[in-house]
């Protein structure tokens, strides 16, 4: 139907066709991209249609602190992260059209009142130009590769030690060329680094003696493993921290590095295997569909790869889920790679830097593109619109469009651009006010979030309801 590298070009392409803004610095920045393509296979031929629909960059996520409960902070600027909330942007859109109209490439009519499905022939898959960080990272590292990630040269036995190194990776050049983000400096100083944690991998190599791992690999020809940033979550198990392949656990909740402060942002390992249970349309959305949606495939770009370690941290996980609610199913995910590396990435960046440059970073600055009428381009940086001013903050101004707010109010704009007589049940409530009323009315996607967190991720933090009552 497809071949990865066909889907890789596509994004790429995509990518190239956006304006400069938001874009790392040739030879001198780095990003990760992560896009969501609709496929629809035509009905009189066996030809298939494949459009990017979102597309996302990015590489960090804010602090624990940093996190606000009126909902207007984009927590997590993750390529992977940001690709899925733009394609949320995209499915309202669908939806809209669909109950105003009737018109929508994506949906059609469910049996049920007020639901939706999708079209026969409509499937989606994800594209991500590097393998997501937490669990499907930790794979054998050999000399060939290009590393992804700044190297660590030397581990010792304290996790202190190692995330001063990974930051020390990440501090931009001193030197007078260093760029950043475009921020107004001088009124805010939403540039400081401490406030948003850099998705590096950082990988060792420590020549010690060789153990065998939980992937089913060839210790004699594999000294160590690429290593996660990520973080086990508090409550279970830790990593060894054992030099060579037994440094890491393995299968693992993990929460992305904070630069000096946690976050509470789980590791894009965790949330594409999340996906793969209660589907990608998320809880507000799951009112509308029949169905949750899923993710047919992901194809990861040339990049340190093993497909083991990807079905180990996607699919494994969660495969024995069982007595979920109608619409809800473990996926079998297809994961496939490609041959083709994005040009901005860390190592295609090393290659093209030059001297006076400055030291190489990743960049700053996240992109959003959907194929949506109204302001489909959203670059942030730090949880806002890039280039805002402190005198900003706390107005629509400052917020990016894929900020929880944003995509509450457009879904409540889709609530209102719906008959009243063809709501879906959920929503007939009058009681409901604030995003977690909303959230928790979704009740199939409820009892399935249960069901996955008692059986595969009983560990998996639960939201603060203070950064949820917005409304």
């Amino acid at each position: 139907m497809f071949h990865a590298d066909e889907i890789a070009g596509l994004c790429y392409e995509r990518f190239n066709q956006l304006p400069r803004r938001g874009k790392p610095e040739p030879g001198r920045e780095w990003t990760l991209l992560a896009a969501v393509l609709q496929l629809t296979r035509c009905a009189d031929s066996d030809t298939v249609e494949k459009e990017v629909v979102s597309l996302g960059t990015g590489t960090k996520c804010i602090g624990r602190t940093a996190m606000s409960p009126k909902g207007d902070v984009l927590n997590d600027s993750h390529a992977e992260v940001i690709a899925r909330r733009g394609c949320i942007r995209y499915l309202i859109q669908e939806l809209h059209g669909a109950v105003s109209a009737g018109d929508s490439s994506v949906f059609c009519r469910a049996d049920q009142r007020g639901k939706w499905k999708l079209k026969p022939g409509v499937s989606f898959l994800f594209f991500t130009s590097h393998t997501p960080c937490g669990d499907a990272s930790i794979i054998p590292m050999t000399d060939s590769e290009s590393q992804p990630c700044p190297p660590v040269t030397s581990v010792k036995g304290d996790g202190g030690t190692d995330g001063e190194l990974k930051r020390k990776a990440e501090e931009p050049s001193e030197g007078k060329n260093t760029k950043l983000p475009r921020l107004e400096e001088q009124e805010t100083n939403l540039d400081d680094p401490k406030q948003a944690s850099s998705k590096t991998e950082a990988p060792s190599q420590s020549h010690s003696p060789e153990t065998p791992d939980s992937v089913g690999l060839h210790p004699q020809s594999v000294p160590d493993i690429h290593r996660t940033g990520a973080k086990c979550v508090p409550g279970g198990p830790a990593d060894p921290l054992h030099p060579g392949v037994g440094y890491h656990s393995t299968g693992v909740l993990r929460v992305k590095p904070g630069r000096g402060e946690p976050t509470l942002s789980l590791s894009c390992s965790d949330k594409l295997a999340r996906w793969a249970v209660l589907g990608f349309q998320g809880a507000l959305l799951s009112h509308y569909l029949e169905e949750a949606l899923y993710f047919s495939t992901v194809v990861v770009g040339k990049c340190p790869y093993n497909r083991e370690a990807m079905h180990r941290a996607l699919v494994t996980r969660c495969s024995q889920v069982s007595d979920l609610p109608a619409g809800f199913s473990p996926c079998p995910l297809e994961v496939l790679q490609s041959s083709l590396e994005f040009p901005f990435s860390q190592a295609q960046t090393e290659l093209r830097h030059q001297a006076g440059q400055g030291r190489i970073s990743p960049c700053g600055a996240a992109i959003s593109w959907c194929n949506v009428t109204e302001q489909p381009l959203d670059v942030t940086a730090n949880g806002y619109k890039q280039g805002v001013t402190r005198k900003a903050l706390g107005t629509a101004k400052a917020r990016s469009l894929l900020c929880k707010l944003e995509l509450f109010t457009s879904f409540l704009s889709l609530v209102s651009a719906t008959d009243p007589s063809a709501l879906p049940d959920s929503l007939r409530r009058t009681e409901l006010q604030t995003y977690l009323d909303y959230k928790q009315a979704s009740e199939s996607y409820q009892q399935a979030w249960t069901k996955l967190r008692g059986q595969a991720f009983p560990l998996w933090p639960r939201s603060d309801r203070d950064l949820l009552l917005f409304h």
